[in-house]
């Protein structure tokens, strides 16, 4: 972008090399289809040009391989190549190790599964040596020439590549402010480059994300690097690795990484290693949290391989080739003829896939950001107890009890470094337990989300709402202001099995209230409190509404619905900003005025929101105009509700609204003279009657 506005746009995918995680990769194509298409546009471009593409496959659940045992070292790298392969139609040449942690048993799993070359930080290399020769010269991240590439003599007699990115550089790029200025990036990297290949390592979030118009300095860059400036060119690894085969070969630091100068004990002890910004905090917790994990997987891998070779042909295979089932490039058809032995639909049958669906929520655990900030109360651990929780109620679905006991025997060890939260027991019970669904909280939450998307079947219909890992088809039998009766059939992804209830829901006088009644198998009946629904699993209830109400951009909706301010949740620990927060300013009015109105419970958060967005608003000159006018009318009615005229005007004042009392008090004293009043209105307006 230029002074006078945009002269060119650039597909940065298609001009550098880069990863993107699987789970990532299925939200963009999800939510941001028109991304995802460049993306792919990008690689297959740079085949076409250079002969081998930029992307490379990243470990699937990042995952500190090291750290992984050898069969979860085989999933993860399996089902990476799988979910490549379904989205840019070819082999990877290279495979990104999360926080490049890296030894010889990663190394031997990336060649098993034909993976060409790997990136790692030039402090991760020991010694080389000439590519025929056994003198070994010791290494270090300054001594070691990063401007070729390097080969690994494994054990098993493969060997791989490495290419060594420029770690002085890279750190400018990311930490020093040279996004902010595209000529200070490109001088920067002009200075760094001699005859060879200058490498830079970054985190894609950098470009955009943690440095505004980030991502417009580096296409400045890259076309610069198109147009040659400098004698500069671009080229991917592949093929530079084509054109430059290794002369020299390494030795790698076992059990090293790019973000933990211990190696890799940022993700299983106190090494010292954190994010900063609390000085006296300790990251003892990372043992326990690491252990208990390790410990519950063992048993699951065990329980697995104990049944699966009367369900499976091969569990192994199974297992390895379920990846791409995941990714799509296989169907569920094909899957289960090619690696079951029982019959499809049978007990056995969805004993089956509970157990892979086991294993893959049990890998899930494991992803690095578990570890690698300050507390163990922060999302990214809560995260992955949650998967653990999923990954436990499995496997007691399919026969193994005592997990979570063991489980919380070990993460009883750990303790948050606020008091509030105290122990991981504590944490599991008062966060993570709560996240469990039941038939009754997922029948609830289908039918929160249908009404807020206007959808909610009438008698005789039906609608369905799916989740990534589960959908709830609804269907009404009756419907009255008061109560409503109906079916529901819950399918688990990738599980044969669909179970069918009944439900009841009793209507509550507010928004999306009530008591919800489910009938199991056996006669029982559970029960659950839509209010549930708006404090602890709203977030796909608040985002489809936010959505769809943004898009139509119409503030009567809010009004109609009443909902939108319980829907704007509370923030997750650590948190700063709201998710979708530029919808949630659009509808500022809107969401005010249901507020005010509707006297909804709300949380501190959507306040401060209020409060925050009010002091700036272009409408609120306006806005105040029509509630000032809103309220005498209600004074001036010929029947006052005192209490709803005090709930609005606190409730004002909570988010310090600037009303015109002035005009009230007149209205109020129309009132008191022909002999009607209200005490505590009249102390809120001013009056001392």
């Amino acid at each position: 972008m230029g002074s006078d506005g945009i002269f060119d746009i650039l597909n940065c995918y298609e001009w550098m090399s880069f990863n993107v995680g699987p789970t990532l990769f299925r939200w963009i194509e999800r939510s941001e289809p028109t991304l995802y298409a460049k993306i792919l546009e990008g690689d297959a471009l740079s085949l076409k040009r250079w002969g081998h593409g930029n992307a490379i496959a990243q470990i699937y659940h990042h995952a500190i391989m090291p750290l992984a045992s050898k069969l979860d070292r085989d999933v993860e790298v399996a089902w990476a190549v799988a979910d490549f392969e379904s989205r840019f139609e070819r082999k990877p040449e290279g495979m990104w190790l999360s926080e490049t942690a890296c030894n010889t048993d990663t190394l031997e799993t990336l060649a098993d599964h034909g993976i060409t070359f790997t990136l790692l930080a030039p402090r991760q290399a020991a010694a080389i040596a000439g590519i025929d020769s056994d003198d070994w010269q010791e290494v270090n991240e300054f001594s070691i020439n990063i401007k070729e590439p390097y080969l690994v003599e494994l054990p098993s007699g493969k060997t791989i590549s490495i290419f060594f990115y420029d770690g002085g550089v890279s750190q400018a790029v990311a930490y020093e402010g040279l996004l902010k200025n595209g000529d200070n990036f490109w001088n920067k990297i002009a200075g760094a480059s001699a005859e060879g290949l200058l490498s830079i390592g970054t985190d894609g979030e950098t470009y955009g994300h943690h440095v505004e118009f980030g991502e417009m300095a580096l296409a400045h860059v890259l076309s610069q690097g198109i147009e040659k400036r400098d004698g500069i060119s671009l080229l991917n690894y592949g093929a530079y690795l084509e054109q430059n085969p290794p002369k020299y070969k390494v030795r790698i630091h076992e059990d090293s990484s790019w973000s933990c100068i211990h190696g890799i004990e940022r993700w299983r002890s106190d090494c010292g290693c954190c994010t900063g910004g609390h000085p006296n905090w300790n990251q003892q917790w990372r043992k326990p949290l690491r252990e208990g994990l390790d410990a519950i997987k063992t048993l699951m891998d065990a329980h697995y391989f104990n049944h699966g070779e009367k369900i499976f042909k091969d569990a192994q295979a199974a297992l390895i080739e379920y990846g791409g089932l995941l990714c799509g490039s296989v169907t569920e058809e094909v899957f289960f003829n090619h690696h079951f032995k029982v019959s499809k639909g049978s007990p056995d049958a969805d004993f089956g896939w509970k157990l892979l669906s086991m294993q893959k929520w049990g890998l899930s655990a494991f992803a690095s950001c578990g570890w690698f900030f300050d507390d163990l109360a922060r999302l990214e651990p809560i995260n992955n107890m949650g998967f653990a929780l999923r990954a436990i109620e499995l496997s007691k679905e399919t026969g193994l009890i005592g997990l979570e006991e063991k489980f919380l025997s070990i993460l009883g060890e750990a303790y948050s470094n606020e008091e509030r939260y105290g122990s991981g027991a504590d944490i599991w019970n008062n966060k993570i337990k709560p996240q469990s669904e039941t038939p009754c909280s997922l029948i609830s939450q289908a039918l929160g989300r249908l009404y807020v998307e206007t959808v909610l079947p009438h008698p005789g219909e039906e609608g369905r709402i799916s989740w990534p890992g589960v959908s709830v088809l609804i269907k009404t039998n009756d419907s009255s202001i008061v109560t409503a009766r109906g079916e529901a059939e819950i399918k688990w992804n990738l599980e044969s099995e669909i179970k069918k209830y009944s439900w009841k829901w009793g209507r509550g006088e507010r928004v999306l209230s009530g008591n919800m009644e489910v009938s199991l198998t056996g006669g029982q009946v559970e029960k659950y409190s839509l209010l549930e629904i708006s404090w602890k699993k709203k977030q796909s209830i608040s985002i489809s509404w936010i959505q769809r109400v943004a898009k139509s951009a119409w503030q009567t909706q809010i009004m109609n619905t009443g909902c939108g301010p319980i829907l704007f949740g509370g923030f997750e620990d650590y948190q700063t900003r709201h998710t979708l927060e530029p919808h949630w300013k659009k509808l500022w009015t809107g969401l005010v005025w249901s507020y005010l109105f509707s006297g909804d419970e709300v949380t501190d958060e959507f306040v401060e929101f209020a409060v925050a967005v009010g002091k700036e608003h272009p409408d609120l000159d306006y806005f105040i105009e029509q509630l000032n006018q809103q309220i005498c009318s209600m004074l001036q009615s010929e029947i006052a509700f005192w209490g709803n005229l005090r709930g609005i005007i606190e409730r004002a004042q909570r988010i310090h609204l600037p009303l015109d009392l002035w005009k009230m008090q007149n209205c109020y004293w129309d009132k008191v003279l022909i002999g009607e009043r209200d005490p505590e209105l009249a102390a809120i307006l001013g009056f001392d009657l």
